[in-house]
C-alpha cells in the first residue's frame, strides 16, 4: 500500500473559547504560556480572575495526591464547559491571530489550528532543542487526563509568502474580529475565525510542501507524539490524538524575536563557580553594574562563545574557551557545527565539565526573563547566575537542517502566543 506524501496539514478545528459574559475579561483569564510563568505569577493571574486559564495548565501541586491536579484541571474545565464560561464555536474553523503594540516595533500573524502530528523523520516538523522527560510527562499526563490541548505550541514556516499568509494579512486589514485584548505585556491580540471553505482549500494548498520549524512547544510536541503513539498501542484508530493544537507563522513575513535564556544554579556558589571557570576560560571581573555587563557580553558574543556570571554583587565575563577542552566535553557523535555552539559549550564544558552539575530542572533552572531577574534569583538562593546571548536564528536552522538539536531551553521565540484565547478538546474535533 503506497503512503500519502509527507505534507504540512493545518486543519480547521471547533474552538472552545471564553464566553465574554462570564468573565471579567479577556486580558484577566489568559496567560503567558505554562513553562515562561514565573514564581509568583500564578497568584497574580487567579487574583486578576479565578477562572484564569492558569488554572488549567498549571493545576496546584498537592504532596498529599501525587497527580491529582490534573484531575483537578479536568474537572475544572468540565465545570466551566458546563456553566457556560467556556463555549464551543459553532463551526470548526482556523484562526487568524495577530499580535501587535501600539509602536510598530512588534506585529506578527499566523494560523491557529489542528496540525497533523509527523514523525521525527519525516522532515516535516522540525525540532531544534532536546527535551527533558519530567516536563513531558507532565504535559502527557495534562492533555490526557483533560483531553484537551489547553496552549498551542509555536511553529515557523520559512520561504516565499504564499496564498496562506497573504490571505491572514488580507482578513486583518478587513474584517471585524473576532476577539481583541490587550494584556499586560503591551501587546494588543486579534483573532479571527475562517470558515469559507475555498479559503481553507487555498491555505490547505499552500501549506503542503513547507516544513515548519518550532520554535516554541518542544515538550509538548513530544508530548503530542507519545500520546499519538500509546492510542495507537492501545488499537485506537485515526482520532484527535492525530493532531495538536499549534500557531503557525511565516517566518519570511514576519522575522522573529529570539531572546536568550538564562541559567541559575541555586547549589553553586559565585566564588567558586568563577575559580572552576578559570580552568578553561578567560574570566575578568566587570565593574560598572550589570549594563555593563551585558554590554560586554554582547561585544564578547559576536566573536565566540561568552557567558557573564552573576551573583553575590559581583559580575565575571568567561570569554575565548580553551579549544582543547572544548573538543573533550563534547559527544563524539555530534557535527562540528553542534559542537561550537555557545549553548553547547555551556552546557557540555561549563555546567556539565567543570562544575560537575547534572542538566535537570532541579540542579539548572531555566530564567526566560530578563537577566537581572536571574541574578536577583541566584542572589535569593545564594547561588551563580549564568546570563547568556541569544542563540542566533542561523544557527537554530542550521542545527535542525542536520536532524540535530540545541541543548534544551537554549532558545527564547517570541512574541509567543497567548494562552486562552482558543482551546481545542478532544470532544470538540
Amino acid at each position: 500500500m503506497s503512503r500519502e506524501p509527507a505534507a504540512l496539514i493545518l486543519e480547521p478545528f471547533r474552538g472552545v473559547r471564553y464566553s465574554p459574559g462570564a468573565v471579567s475579561g479577556l486580558a484577566e483569564v489568559t496567560s503567558p504560556p505554562y513553562d515562561v510563568i514565573g514564581p509568583g505569577a500564578v497568584a497574580r493571574l487567579l487574583a486578576a480572575d479565578p477562572r484564569n486559564v492558569v488554572r488549567l495548565i498549571l493545576p496546584q501541586m498537592d504532596p498529599a495526591r501525587p497527580g491529582g491536579s490534573y484531575g483537578d484541571a479536568a474537572s475544572t474545565l468540565k465545570q466551566w464547559l458546563a456553566d457556560g464560561v467556556l463555549v464551543p464555536d459553532p463551526e470548526p474553523a482556523l484562526y487568524a491571530y495577530e499580535q501587535g503594540d501600539q509602536s510598530g516595533h512588534v506585529l506578527q500573524r499566523g494560523l491557529i489550528g489542528a496540525l497533523r502530528l509527523s514523525p521525527p523523520g519525516a522532515g516535516v516538523v522540525l525540532p531544534h532543542e532536546d527535551v527533558m522527560p519530567g516536563p513531558v510527562t507532565g504535559r502527557l499526563q495534562l492533555m490526557e487526563t483533560t483531553r484537551a490541548n489547553l496552549e498551542p505550541i509555536f511553529l515557523l514556516h520559512d520561504g516565499a509568502p504564499g496564498a496562506a499568509s497573504q490571505l491572514v494579512d488580507q482578513i486583518a486589514a478587513s474584517r471585524p474580529p473576532l476577539v481583541e485584548v490587550a494584556t499586560e505585556d503591551s501587546l494588543t491580540h486579534r483573532m479571527w475565525a475562517i470558515t469559507d471553505p475555498v479559503e481553507l482549500a487555498a491555505i490547505a494548498a499552500d501549506l503542503a510542501p513547507r516544513h515548519a520549524l518550532i520554535a516554541d512547544g518542544h515538550h509538548r510536541y513530544a508530548a503530542y507524539l507519545e500520546l499519538q503513539s500509546r492510542m495507537r498501542a492501545a488499537g485506537a484508530g485515526p482520532g484527535p490524538w492525530d493532531q495538536g493544537l499549534a500557531l503557525l507563522v511565516d517566518a519570511a513575513a514576519y522575522p522573529p524575536r529570539i531572546d536568550a535564556i538564562h541559567r541559575v544554579l541555586p547549589g553553586l556558589r559565585p566564588a567558586a563557580a568563577v575559580a572552576m571557570a578559570k580552568q578553561a576560560f578567560q574570566v575578568r571581573a566587570v565593574d560598572g553594574g550589570l549594563s555593563a555587563g551585558l554590554e560586554a557580553l554582547e561585544s564578547s558574543g559576536r566573536d565566540g562563545a561568552a557567558f557573564l556570571i552573576g551573583g553575590g554583587g559581583a559580575l565575571h565575563l568567561l570569554t575565548d574557551p580553551d579549544p582543547v577542552q572544548v573538543a573533550a566535553a563534547m559527544p563524539a557523535d555530534r557535527s562540528p557545527h553542534w559542537r561550537g555552539l555557545p549553548a553547547s559549550i555551556l552546557q557540555q564544558l561549563l555546567i556539565g565539565r567543570l562544575w560537575g552539575i547534572p542538566d535537570d530542572e532541579h540542579a539548572v533552572r531555566v530564567v526566560h526573563d530578563d537577566a537581572a531577574t536571574a541574578v536577583r534569583a541566584a542572589d535569593e538562593a545564594g547561588g551563580t547566575a549564568v546570563i547568556c546571548n541569544p542563540v542566533t536564528a542561523q544557527d537554530v536552522r542550521a542545527v535542525a537542517a542536520d536532524g540535530e538539536r540545541v541543548p534544551r531551553k537554549s532558545t527564547s521565540f517570541g512574541p509567543k502566543p497567548r494562552t486562552g484565547l482558543v482551546i481545542r478538546t478532544f470532544g470538540d474535533g
